[in-house]
């Protein structure tokens, strides 16, 4: 059994500690938010948040979050929905939409780092893959998300 906090609950799992965390929170929890794409930590479609890092769980052990907090695009915004996910869906950001929760989570973490990001903060920040090719809207989204978040404070 291995302990963690999931979405802000803890959790007692019992997986193999070296099962990847993206196969733990779809297979062993049923958070099927986070998307599989790639398994090598390149396209960040299963993107989380460990202990507020933005984290590719593809390629994480279970072990390695052992006591850790992790969110899920599930949890992401707690009791309301989170400003990034606000923007997204104002600024009609997914075409196949696969990827964009790994989006939402990397700029998440980016906002709370950085609260009003430029677009080289974005760039340098959001190193996930969309095939669809949505970045232009995606880096709008962010911007939009920033003024969202800086209005709720």
């Amino acid at each position: 059994m291995v302990a963690l906090t999931i979405n802000g609950e803890r959790r007692d799992v019992d997986a193999e500690p070296d099962k990847p965390l993206l196969w733990v929170l779809r297979e062993n929890l049923g958070l099927v938010g986070t998307k599989f794409g790639c398994g090598v930590a390149a396209c960040g479609a299963c993107t989380v948040h460990v202990d507020g890092v933005a984290t590719r769980s593809c390629s994480v052990p279970l072990d390695q979050v052992a006591g850790k907090s992790v969110t899920t695009i599930e949890g992401l915004g707690g009791d309301r929905i989170h400003a990034a996910q606000l923007a997204w869906i104002e600024l009609q950001v997914p075409q196949c939409g696969y990827c964009q929760p790994g989006f939402i989570m990397a700029a998440a973490a980016l906002l709370a780092e950085k609260p009003k990001p430029t677009d080289a903060d974005i760039d340098s920040a959001l190193t996930n893959i969309c095939r669809c090719g949505t970045y232009q809207s995606i880096r709008k989204a962010v911007h939009r998300a920033a003024e969202m978040a800086g209005a709720r404070r």
